[in-house]
């Protein structure tokens, strides 16, 4: 931050195009953010300074169309197989902080790296349809938040904005309005999890009911296509038997229909001149996580194959991993049986793709970091949401203690309610209540198990009651946010850059 004709200026935002210089500044700490133009000042509308002759306009999301159609590195860009990491932020505020953090590590241009090269290439919007519900918050408001935090920070390297989870044609619509790059796909309502136990005979039937004509096929052919081949996964090899091929296709087989009809809602529906080609336009994620049973190498093979000949092109893929996700904590199960399964993940991705694995409610997931660097070999990638959230908290209990008593009062009360929707162990008497607490202790909170969860899944409920005040102080106190969030995210990222 510097001093500029009486304006705190980011001194990082602060750029020359053309003969006009744009930056980001503001009157005084806690005041609301202005875009600075000095030069050529058309399209934008605002105020003029009188000590430097900018012209300062608010940051809408007319001027940030502005900004974006003169400054085309604050466009976001499909990344390719680039090891890449998605960095959710449901408050708008933490991409400065994660910009730090991506800096330490990412090395992609503004066109495509291929596979291995060094570096993790940052997804800075990233909120899922379900996400933007609970916050209030459209595609473009996020895509706009991170697009002014990134400008303040001074990014000039390629970024991407995932559209997450989407499950309906008019999710799709909204994302691609706004401009998105990475559209993350989910059929997950559509996978039949009874199909993994239910007896052979019902399996069968579940198979005879698939909507077949959405599949372009029928069971005989798939029998032709699976049932007595080998499929070589370099150094191993997957084989199907007439029971496994079946509940492969029962599980998923409404959920591989969905995902095409999705797909090609998407590719109709591309502004002119977009494709789906992975150097240009946008990107395909196909999330297949949010199930109640794993996905096993086998199933991923059939889902894949499937996809593939129904004409799907897709740079990523999330199979449901062996082992617990849950949600602002560790991985929970044993690291030896993951790392086995990873890496038959691995081989099916490899061979069929290449393409890239993706970790979905990826983040504080430290202990498998390391296991899927190696074995993915840089086509890996990393999706988190809710722990820059967790970590504005944890900026919170530092600075305004007595706001985060109140925030913590008041996920307690909630947490019983809201876990619903989650994947979650936390026990809420495991969680201290605030007045048994020191405001030394409260910063602890975040490295405790049922703490973190319990702060992670009332997001919601605590942003209606209290959005006002938390971000406030996160304005006021935006350095600790960025700090914290710097330090927290160099972990999840350093074990995937060799």
């Amino acid at each position: 931050m510097e001093q500029w004709s009486g304006l705190e200026v980011y001194s990082d935002s602060v750029v020359e195009e053309r003969g006009t210089t744009y930056l980001l500044a503001r009157r005084d700490k806690g005041a609301e953010k202005r875009l600075g133009v000095l030069g050529d000042t058309t399209g934008f509308e605002g105020v003029r300074h009188e000590g430097s002759g900018a012209l300062l306009c608010p940051l809408t999301a007319a001027h940030a169309a502005a900004l974006r159609a003169r400054l085309p590195w604050l466009r976001p860009a499909p990344l390719g197989l680039q090891t890449s990491a998605g960095f959710g932020d449901r408050l708008g505020l933490a991409t400065p902080g994660h910009v730090r953090a991506a800096r330490e590590f990412s090395s992609l241009p503004l066109d495509n790296n291929p596979a291995g090269q060094a570096g993790v290439a940052p997804i800075f919007a990233q909120q899922s349809v379900r996400e933007n519900a609970r916050t209030g918050r459209t595609p473009q408001q996020v895509l706009d938040d991170a697009m002014w935090g990134l400008f303040q920070a001074g990014w000039r390297e390629a970024w991407g904005a995932d559209a997450d989870h989407l499950k309906t044609p008019a999710d799709v619509d909204s994302f691609l309005a706004a401009g998105y790059t990475l559209y993350t796909i989910d059929p997950g309502d559509h996978v039949d999890n009874d199909a993994h136990t239910a007896p052979p005979a019902e399996v069968e039937a579940k198979v005879q009911a698939l909507p077949w004509d959405a599949l372009e096929t029928t069971a005989q052919d798939v029998e032709r296509r699976y049932l007595g081949r080998s499929f070589d996964l370099g150094g191993t090899a997957l084989t199907f038997d007439r029971e496994l091929l079946w509940r492969a296709a029962a599980k998923y087989g409404r959920a591989i229909a969905h995902t095409v009809y999705m797909y090609r809602h998407l590719v109709e529906h591309l502004p002119e001149r977009s494709d789906l080609s992975g150097r240009s336009g946008v990107e395909l994620e196909v999330s297949v996580d949010e199930t109640q049973t794993p996905t096993s190498p086998a199933e991923h093979l059939f889902v894949a194959s499937e996809l593939s000949r129904l004409g799907v092109r897709w740079v990523s893929l999330a199979p449901r991993f062996v082992g617990r996700f849950e949600k602002g904590v560790d991985y929970i199960g044993d690291l030896d049986t993951f790392a086995a399964e990873f890496a038959r993940h691995v081989a099916v991705a490899q061979t069929l793709g290449p393409y890239k694995l993706s970790l979905h409610s990826g983040s504080d997931k430290f202990s498998i970091y390391p296991i899927v660097a190696q074995a993915a070999g840089g086509l890996a990638h990393l999706k988190t949401a809710g722990t820059s959230y967790l970590e504005a908290l944890r900026a919170i209990a530092q600075a305004e203690p007595t706001l985060f008593r109140e925030i913590l009062a008041f996920a307690r009360e909630r947490y019983e309610i809201d876990r619903a929707t989650y994947h979650v162990s936390a026990q809420l008497d495991r969680v201290p209540a605030p007045g048994v607490l020191k405001d030394s202790d409260l910063p602890g909170l975040f490295e405790q198990f049922d703490a973190r969860q319990v702060l992670h899944v009332t997001f919601g409920s605590v942003l209606d009651r209290f959005g006002g005040r938390l971000l406030a102080t996160l304005h006021e106190h935006e350095g600790v946010y960025y700090t914290l969030l710097e330090s927290h995210f160099i972990r999840h990222l350093s074990p995937f850059t060799g």
